[in-house]
C-alpha cells in the first residue's frame, strides 16, 4: 500500500472509526489530484491527495461558501489536518459528458459532427444553464483564496494566449509573426476587459465537471474559480469540444441561459452579446493550448482527438469576431481552420489518423523532413471488427493476438481507461507473461526491420489485437512503438484504431 492511500485511509477511519471495505482508485484527467472511491460495499465517499495546499483550500473554502447558498456541490466531509487530504460525498460516475456519450449510441461515434443531441440531453443543459446564473451572481466566496489568481485580469488573459501560442501553434507548426501576433493579444486583452465583469467565474464550467446523479445535475472542479467576466463560463460549456453542439443548440442554450441569468440579474443583453463571442475565443485558444500540452509536449494522444472538434468551433465562428483589429490573429485563426490536417480524424475513427505520424510516445518524431528509409505502422484494433487492411500495397508483416495475456478489462477499476493510462499501464506490466511475449515481438520485429532495410523494402505493417482494443493491443502498440523509436532509419505511424469507443 503507498503513502497516499494509508493517508486517506487514515482520514477514513479518523471519520468513521470503521476500516474501509472498498479502496479504488478514480482514474483522473489531466489534473495530479489523486482521486479514490473509498468506504462499505454500498456506502462510499470519494478521498482525494492533492500536495497544492493552496488549490485544495479554495475548493474546500468555496464548496462551504456554495453549500451555504444551497448550490449542488459535494459536500466536504473531512479535511485532513495539513490540509493534503480531503473527503467528499460520493455523487457516482455518470457526468454530463457520459451522458451525451450514452445517448448518441455508436451511429454518433462513427459519424462524429452528425448533430445528434437527444430532447434529454437538451433538457439536463437547461437544468445547468438554471444553476449557472445562481454560481455567478448568488455565491460569494473568499475571493483572496483564489489560486493562481482572484481575477481574470490581463495577466490570466496573456498567460492562456501565450498557453496557446507555445503549446499549440509553435508544436503544431503553425506559422506567425511574434511580435504582431503579441501586439494583437494585447489589443484583444483590452477589449475583452471592457465587459463587466466581478461575478464568480467557475473557468473550468465543461460538461466533464457536472454530474448527473439522484436525478440532478451537481458541480465539481471549481478551484480554479475567480472573478469575472459573465460571458467566459457559458462560452465554456457551450463550446465544449468533444460535447459537439450543434450549432442551432448552442444558439438555443445560450438564449435560455440568457432568460435565465434575466431572472436574478437585470443586465444589458446587446452588451452581453457584443463581448460573448471574445470570451468564446479565448477559451477554445485556451483549450486548444492544453490539448497541445497534453497530446504534443506530454505525449498523451487521446488529447490531441479534441483538437478537430475545437478547430470545428473555431470554424463555425469566425465570422463573428471583429478580427479587422487583430490581423496577425486573424491569420493565425484562419491558417488553424484551413489546415486541419494537422490532426485529422477520419470518418468512422476519432484516433489519430492512420496518416498520421504518432506523437503520443517519447522520442517518436512527428517530422516528414527526416530521409527515414522505413515507414512502421504499428495498430491497435479489436478482433470483434477484424484485423486492420493493409492500404500500402506491400503485404506481410506481422499481425500479433494479445488475447492470451492477462486482461485489466475484465476489472471494473480499469474499464473505462486504456493501454496508455498509468493504471493499465502498471497492471500489465507487473505481468511476467507480459514482458515474455513483448520480448518475443521485439525479436521477430528487430529482425524484418533490420532485413526490410537492407533489402529497401519501405512498409512494414505491424499489428495487435484483443478483445475490445482498449488495453492490452494499445498498452502493447504503444510498447513497440517506444523500442523502435531509437532507430534513425525508421518512421513509425501509429494508429489505436478502436479508441473512441472508449476515449473520455
Amino acid at each position: 500500500m503507498n503513502l497516499v492511500q494509508d493517508l486517506l485511509k487514515t482520514v477514513y477511519f479518523d471519520l468513521t472509526g470503521k476500516e474501509p471495505v472498498r479502496f479504488e482508485p478514480i482514474p483522473g484527467s489531466g489534473s495530479p489530484r489523486q482521486y479514490f472511491r473509498i468506504g462499505e460495499e454500498d456506502l462510499t465517499v470519494i478521498g482525494v491527495y492533492n500536495e497544492d495546499y493552496k488549490e485544495n483550500q479554495a475548493f474546500i473554502s468555496f464548496t462551504r461558501s456554495f453549500l451555504q447558498q444551497k448550490l449542488p456541490v459535494p459536500e466536504i466531509l473531512t479535511v485532513s489536518e495539513d490540509g493534503l487530504c480531503y473527503l467528499h460525498r460520493d455523487l457516482g460516475d455518470m457526468t454530463l459528458f457520459g451522458f451525451l456519450q450514452e445517448s448518441r449510441g455508436r451511429d454518433y461515434i462513427n459519424h462524429p459532427g452528425s448533430g445528434i443531441f437527444s430532447g434529454s440531453a437538451r433538457t439536463w443543459y437547461q437544468h445547468v444553464l438554471d444553476w449557472l446564473p445562481k454560481f455567478q451572481v448568488l455565491a460569494k466566496p473568499n475571493y483572496s483564496l483564489c489560486y493562481p489568481r482572484s481575477v481574470f485580469d490581463r495577466q490570466s488573459m496573456l498567460w492562456d494566449l501565450n498557453y496557446f501560442k507555445y503549446y499549440y501553434l509553435k508544436l503544431a507548426g503553425v506559422p506567425f509573426d511574434e511580435q504582431l501576433l503579441e501586439d494583437d493579444f494585447n489589443q484583444f486583452t483590452s477589449f475583452l476587459l471592457q465587459a463587466p465583469s466581478g461575478f464568480f467565474m467557475y473557468r473550468d464550467f465543461q460538461s466533464r465537471n457536472i454530474m448527473l446523479y439522484d436525478d440532478n445535475t451537481w458541480f465539481i472542479d471549481y478551484q480554479g474559480g475567480r472573478k469575472g467576466a459573465l460571458q467566459y463560463d457559458i462560452a465554456s460549456l457551450l463550446y465544449d469540444s468533444k460535447a459537439d453542439i450543434p450549432d442551432g443548440i448552442k444558439t438555443e442554450l445560450l438564449d435560455y441561459y440568457l432568460n435565465s441569468l434575466g431572472k436574478i440579474l437585470s443586465f444589458d443583453r446587446k452588451e452581453f452579446l457584443k463581448y460573448y463571442p471574445g470570451f468564446a475565443l479565448i477559451r477554445i485558444l485556451q483549450a486548444m493550448g492544453a490539448y497541445g500540452f497534453r497530446g504534443y509536449y506530454q505525449k498523451k494522444s487521446h488529447f490531441l482527438q479534441s483538437i478537430p472538434f475545437a478547430l470545428k468551433n473555431l470554424g463555425t465562428m469566425l465570422d463573428q469576431l471583429f478580427l479587422e483589429n487583430f490581423p496577425e490573429l486573424k491569420k493565425v485563426l484562419i491558417s488553424m481552420v484551413n489546415k486541419r490536417d494537422i490532426i485529422n480524424i477520419p470518418e468512422g475513427n476519432t484516433a489519430i489518423s492512420k496518416e498520421q505520424t504518432s506523437s503520443s510516445s517519447p522520442g517518436i518524431s512527428s517530422s516528414d523532413d527526416k530521409p527515414y528509409e522505413l515507414t512502421v505502422l504499428i495498430t491497435s484494433f479489436s478482433y470483434f471488427n477484424g484485423p486492420p487492411e493493409d492500404k500500402t500495397g506491400h503485404g506481410g508483416g506481422f499481425i500479433f493476438d494479445c488475447r492470451a495475456l492477462p486482461n485489466p478489462g475484465r476489472f471494473t477499476l480499469y474499464r473505462d481507461i486504456n493501454g496508455m493510462d498509468k493504471p493499465v499501464i502498471d497492471f500489465l506490466m507487473k505481468e511476467p507473461d507480459v514482458n515474455d511475449f513483448l520480448s518475443h515481438v521485439f525479436s521477430l520485429v528487430d529482425q524484418s526491420v533490420q532485413r526490410y532495410i537492407h533489402r529497401k523494402f519501405t512498409n512494414l505493417m505491424v499489428s495487435f489485437g484483443c478483445t475490445g482494443g482498449q488495453h492490452r493491443s494499445v498498452f502493447c502498440a504503444e510498447a513497440l512503438a517506444r523500442h523502435l523509436s531509437g532507430n534513425p532509419k525508421v518512421r513509425i505511424k501509429l494508429n489505436h484504431r478502436e479508441m473512441d469507443e472508449w476515449a473520455h
